[in-house]
């Protein structure tokens, strides 16, 4: 699903870096805001079918049940049809999407944050995100109550609902098909973390029927304890149970599991710089890696890329957020995408981040090379980096805090000839996130602890 007529302004108020994202039953995450986007997805879809199926997934949180049945409502009192997954990963809704001839999907999650928030995730029917002047369109009918009561159908017109109750089923296969037969864990001791969330059951399911031991940890949902005492909030419980069990590897998801994390046999943290150096020089060994290179956002350690430029490989930088990662990739024509918080992308399998899908395709690097997963950190060393995130009560453009800018300009000087200084705002959180990287630890600890006390007087929580 394509923008028609590329005039549509780029001005979104509801739609931030990755959908619509709040705290749950506060605007703009209600239940009314999910049923207007479930009818303007439904008038924008009819431009291409006369009645639209549109796949619905979810993650565990409470507030899904009242998102999803609103949503629901939406698309049928517009004529469409609604397909009800239930609780399965984000790229799960991209992938049954196409595999179902949808004409489009939305995701209902926040990732990796806490159970109160929400978000309403949507893609089209080629199974990606939408761009911003599609996001923008859709406001405008959300908006625009004349428009949308002009195209409401009759009775006889309305739309339906059904589950899809072999949604996991078909999931599950599609991972395990694009990998060859002889693609076995049989020997293999995992620890699967899956975060309270979306794969808490098909997770554990797909390595097992790969062969592989499975304990499971973080995969008993209750509503409200997504993302909570699991590996995205804090790595060291997948470590400790890596260690505690005597396994090859822990990998963790967030709560929508397009993210992945990994822990080594020794209780390490792998970074996700480290997996795309892997990843990438896997691919490019193994004639996958079009275009000699690959994407990643301007969060990357410095170290990344001196890496891969000894390896021959170039890289490509976006903006923070995985729909600019997939932006730049389709451009280039790049295979490998990513952010080194988790989500990795791979343009020949997949059209978002899939966390299991990128734990397969670590664990047949592993395979393939016969090495244990710390060795995935030998390839090179971080340069020193601190990020902090720091709550704050609005996100006030820092041009307009001359202090605060003064002070970022100052350290950008410092720093422009041995490091980097990042400060941007979370797309999805109140948030203003502080990264500093530079060659003596002690040096960037202390500069990024002075910029974040000013940040906390200027605009602070």
């Amino acid at each position: 699903m394509k923008s028609k007529g590329g005039k549509t302004p780029n001005v979104r108020q509801l739609f931030g870096t990755d959908g619509i994202r709040g705290k749950a039953n506060a605007y703009p995450i209600t239940a009314e805001v999910a049923m207007q986007l479930g009818r303007a997805l439904v008038a924008v879809l009819k431009d291409f079918s006369k009645q639209p199926r549109i796949i619905i997934g979810k993650d565990t949180r409470l507030s899904g049940y009242m998102l999803e049945n609103a949503l629901t409502a939406g698309i049928t009192s517009m004529g469409g049809y609604a397909l009800l997954l239930g609780p399965l990963p984000t790229p799960a809704v991209a992938y049954l999407i196409r595999g179902m001839r949808a004409q489009g999907g939305v995701m209902i999650s926040a990732s990796h944050n806490p159970y109160q928030d929400n978000g309403l995730k949507v893609f089209g029917s080629d199974g990606f995100k939408l761009d911003d002047a599609l996001e923008a369109r859709l406001e405008k009918l959300m908006t625009s109550l004349n428009e949308i009561t002009s195209l409401t159908p009759t009775p006889e017109n309305l739309g339906r609902a059904r589950r899809i109750d072999d949604a996991l089923g078909r999931y599950l296969t599609n991972l395990k098909t694009i990998f060859r037969r002889d693609f076995d864990l049989s020997g293999m001791r995992i620890v699967f973390d899956g975060a309270n969330g979306a794969a808490y059951d098909c997770g554990r399911k797909l390595f097992e029927e790969l062969g592989a031991t499975v304990t499971a940890m973080a995969c008993e949902p209750n509503g409200t304890n997504i993302n909570a005492d699991c590996a995205q909030a804090n790595p060291k419980l997948l470590s400790e149970k890596v260690l505690e069990t005597g396994s090859d590897i822990g990998i963790g998801v967030d709560g929508d599991a397009d993210r992945l994390l990994v822990v080594d046999e020794k209780g390490h943290l792998i970074s996700g710089e480290h997996i795309l150096f892997a990843l990438a020089s896997f691919l490019r060994d193994s004639g996958r890696l079009l275009g000699d290179g690959m994407v990643t956002t301007t969060m990357a350690n410095q170290a990344l890329e001196v890496a891969l430029k000894k390896e021959r490989i170039r890289i490509e930088r976006t903006q923070v957020g995985d729909r600019y990662v997939v932006e730049a990739m389709k451009k280039g024509g790049f295979i490998l995408g990513g952010e080194t918080s988790g989500h990795f992308i791979f343009a020949d399998q997949n059209t978002t981040a899939d966390g299991l899908f990128s734990a397969l395709e670590v664990l047949a690097l592993v395979k393939k090379r016969k090495i244990k997963v710390s060795e995935l950190r030998r390839s090179f060393d971080l340069f020193p980096q601190k990020l902090v995130s720091i709550r704050v009560k609005e996100k006030k453009p820092i041009e307009e805090l001359p202090t605060l800018a003064k002070s970022i300009r100052k350290l950008e000087e410092k720093y422009k000839n041995s490091g980097r200084v990042n400060v941007r705002y979370s797309g999805t959180e109140l948030v203003l996130r502080v990264m500093l990287e530079g060659p003596d630890s002690k040096i960037v600890e202390k500069d990024v602890s002075e910029l974040a006390k000013l940040v906390e007087r200027e605009i602070g929580a």
